[in-house]
């Protein structure tokens, strides 16, 4: 019998879940309350629910669905965690602690069907969608091993959606996610807290925009023409330059919010000084800042990150023209945990992995 993960069900659908097992309603708060405020994914350890119904619970559920399968470590402190979900597909998070506040870098697919050009997970293609349930559980998985099961994080931590795959290719769950993550009485994660990034899947974008819970929002632009785009993102055939700008133009934007355009530097490829002209005339006068992210490279991937001096220089043009614009520092180079590398690798070279779990 396939046991069937509760990670992921709302209060409501608990409460419809265990009504044939007990039919007093607070046993259903209880479970939420294990799941995602504490974090607890052990029926055992479920304390102040009666044994018979733990017994039960064991029997026909599951508490999450993901299996945590190793931990690379990086020198600078971030960490690569590779994950089982059902089957034999492999997803990927990716912790980046920082002193100010910690990032945990969350997938929505196994793989990534947009195959954009200089990115791994476009390589390896698609598995499938994740589930809310195991998008849920990346995070709680990462927080208990950095903390401890249940432990409160010492910092502030901010989740993007910005590891494997394109979260608005999955937008239902992604979104039943994003409510569990927001949940006053749950996991307690603002939702100002949380970044989706996406490559321009324009008619989301514009659902995105009417939601009355959503994260922050962010989009991968790395090119300022279409035919260049065309190459190193697919997707803009479908969705060209012009269009994905309208939909970030007519985004309603709350107090204090911004899009971020994140920009990734290719040598000799879009980091021309004309290049950063174009950029600045695309989103002038958005309420908008600039990500410029250094290329992390691969084996598999033809392109070389751009040189410091140049990078710094399409920086200083962006802000001559009035435009926010950071530059990103790579985190993670050395376990392929950076932005662009995340493949479901099982080893990590150099260095080799220094903790399983």
């Amino acid at each position: 019998m396939n046991k069937i993960p509760l990670l992921g069900s709302a209060i409501d659908d608990l409460q419809k879940r265990l009504a044939a097992l007990d039919s007093r309603g607070y046993r259903a708060r209880q479970v939420h309350d294990h799941l995602y405020r504490r974090r607890n994914y052990d029926f055992r350890l479920m304390t102040d629910l009666p044994r018979s119904l733990r017994t039960v619970l064991e029997d026909h559920f599951v508490a999450q669905p993901l299996s945590r399968m190793e931990v690379f470590h990086s020198l600078d402190g971030t960490r690569r965690y590779l994950l089982g979900g059902s089957g034999d597909d492999r997803l990927e998070a990716v912790w980046i602690p920082d002193e100010r506040r910690d990032t945990i870098c969350i997938s929505t697919q196994a793989g990534c069907p947009l195959a954009c050009a200089f990115c791994m997970t476009g390589v390896i293609g698609l598995s499938r969608n994740l589930a809310a349930g195991e998008i849920v559980a990346e995070v709680g998985l990462v927080l208990n091993h950095v903390y401890g099961a249940g432990q409160e994080p010492r910092r502030g931590v901010n989740l993007v959606l910005m590891g494997m795959g394109e979260p608005l290719a999955n937008y239902e769950e992604v979104m039943r996610a994003v409510r569990l993550f927001a949940e006053p009485n749950g996991m307690n994660i603002s939702q100002r807290r949380i970044t989706l990034s996406t490559a321009g899947v324009v008619p989301k974008i514009y659902e995105l925009a009417s939601e009355p819970i959503r994260p922050e929002l962010a989009v991968s632009l790395a090119a300022t023409r279409d035919d260049l785009r065309n190459e190193l993102m697919p997707i803009n055939k479908q969705w060209p330059i012009a269009e994905l700008l309208k939909a970030c133009r007519d985004y309603p934007l709350r107090p204090h919010e911004q899009i971020t355009f994140e920009y990734v530097m290719l040598d000799g490829v879009n980091d021309s000084r004309t290049d950063a002209a174009q950029l600045a005339d695309l989103i002038r006068g958005m309420e908008a800042k600039v990500n410029l992210i250094p290329h992390n490279p691969a084996p598999e991937l033809p392109y070389r990150a751009s040189p410091d001096y140049r990078i710094l220089e399409f920086q200083s043009i962006l802000r001559g023209h009035g435009i926010l614009a950071f530059v990103r520092t790579p985190r993670g180079r050395d376990i392929s945990a950076a932005c662009g590398q995340l493949a479901a690798r099982t080893s990590s070279s150099p260095p080799r992995p220094q903790a399983s779990v």
